[in-house]
Parts: C-alpha cells; sequence; structure tokens
C-alpha cells in the first residue's frame, strides 16, 4: 500500500459512496469499499469487498477480512436504504433489515477497526444520517434507525475521544442523481421540480455536496470537533420540503 492511509466506506459502488470514495482517493488514501454490487471501474487505489449488510453473518465475516488484511484510521457508514412506507404498511422484518444495516453493520465494522485506530492514537468515524429523522411521511423505519445512528455518535464520542478518535454523523437530503432518491421519485417524475423549489437553496443536492462534508470530517483539520451532526441539506433541516 505504499505507506498510504487506509479508509472503509461502505455503499461504496455508487452515489454518495462512490464519490466519497473518489474523493478520499484523490486525497492519497487507499479504500476499502464493501457493498453489495462491484463498481463500475475499479483503481488499483481500492479493495472492493462484496456483502450483504443487511446479512449479520456476511458482515462480520467482511469486518473479519478487513480486521486482518488493513489497518483502518478512516471510516464511513454510508451504506443505506429506504424502504418507504405508511405506517399501516410497515412491517418487523424492514424494522429488522434497517436496524442491521444502519446500526448493526455500523457496530460490527467498529469493532473490528477500533483495535487498529486505537493502536494508531487517533482515528475518524463518519456515520451516515438523514434529515429524515426530524420527521418525513413514509419514513417510519428509515427515520427511526437514522435517529438511532445519532445515538450512536454522541455515545462513540464519549468513549472514543481519549484515544484520539473523532466521531460524527452527516444528514443528508435530498440528495438527487442518486438510486435511493430515485427509487422514491422515478427520473423525470414531476415531484422532483417541485422539491427543488421547496427547498431553500432552490436545488437538489449532489454526491458531492455530501463527500465534500465527508471530506472535512475525515480531515486533519477536524480533530477537535466529534460527537456532531452536520445537516447537508440546502437548508431543508430548518425549513419545509415534501420529501
Amino acid at each position: 500500500m505504499d505507506g498510504k492511509r487506509t479508509a472503509l466506506v461502505t455503499g461504496g459502488a455508487a452515489g454518495i459512496g462512490a464519490e466519497i470514495v473518489r474523493s478520499l482517493i484523490a486525497d492519497g488514501f487507499h479504500v476499502v469499499s464493501i457493498d453489495r454490487h462491484a463498481p463500475e471501474t475499479g483503481s488499483p487505489d481500492r479493495t472492493d469487498i462484496l456483502c450483504d449488510l443487511i446479512d449479520p453473518e456476511a458482515t462480520a465475516r467482511a469486518a473479519a477480512e478487513v480486521a486482518a488484511r488493513f489497518s483502518v484510521t478512516h471510516f464511513v457508514h454510508n451504506a443505506g436504504t429506504i424502504r418507504a412506507n405508511l405506517i399501516e404498511s410497515t412491517s418487523a422484518a424492514d424494522l429488522a433489515a434497517l436496524s442491521q444495516l444502519h446500526l448493526g453493520a455500523a457496530i460490527t465494522l467498529a469493532q473490528a477497526i477500533l483495535p487498529a485506530m486505537k493502536a494508531a492514537g487517533s482515528g475518524r468515524i463518519v456515520l451516515m444520517s438523514s434529515r429524515a429523522v426530524l420527521g418525513a411521511a413514509t419514513r417510519t423505519v428509515y427515520s427511526a434507525t437514522k435517529a438511532g445512528v445519532i445515538g450512536l455518535v454522541r455515545t462513540w464520542t464519549l468513549e472514543l475521544a481519549r484515544h484520539g478518535i473523532t466521531v460524527n454523523a452527516l444528514a443528508p437530503g435530498p440528495i438527487g442523481g442518486t438510486d435511493m432518491f430515485h427509487d422514491v421519485m422515478p427520473k423525470g417524475d414531476p415531484r422532483i421540480a417541485a422539491l427543488a423549489a421547496s427547498i431553500p437553496m432552490k436545488r437538489l443536492g449532489t454526491p458531492a455536496d455530501v463527500a465534500n462534508a465527508a471530506r472535512f470530517f475525515l480531515s486533519d483539520a477536524s480533530g477537535f470537533i466529534t460527537g456532531q451532526t452536520l445537516y447537508v441539506c440546502g437548508g431543508v433541516s430548518v425549513g419545509q420540503a415534501a420529501f
């Protein structure tokens, strides 16, 4: 690895995760990406591990592989999905799946890589939450589990600060051009323009907007910032958007 720092990114094959991977490689990292799918293009500066993080046993195997092969000091848990449903149609299976993906996988992977971070006396952890934690129709299990992410961040901050490890959350939304967004609003849907108009900044966010925020939290310059949640949402967290 030629002395490069190593970052672990989940959901790094597409969308926001792919942009985070790209920015980290540009900053000189070797990136380990865990995703259900292979990326469209590979790179000598990335290692791709195929894994469905909704599966706890597969997640544990992937975590053990990462810990055995790499000394990770930067971790972004970006993988996520929505499973939009009104409360009447929300299922216990959806709750279990998103709890594992958004919370359980974060815990399993963090447990695997923390020994290397503690040995290095420094580290950066960024967990992906969502603006939806403030409330969004059809987001019962998504909002609940993404709110749980903020609980992880605040708790891990208190446990890990003495080891030089910072832990922060990003809360994006709405971010266009991603599979997650278009699963809810298909391309060409007239609601997209209406949504953009309802955002104080009058546009949808982009994967680069979120990657830029992640890049700061992952940088050496953010060493005294921990336990925080940063909304990357064009002002929707203090306004209103029909998403």
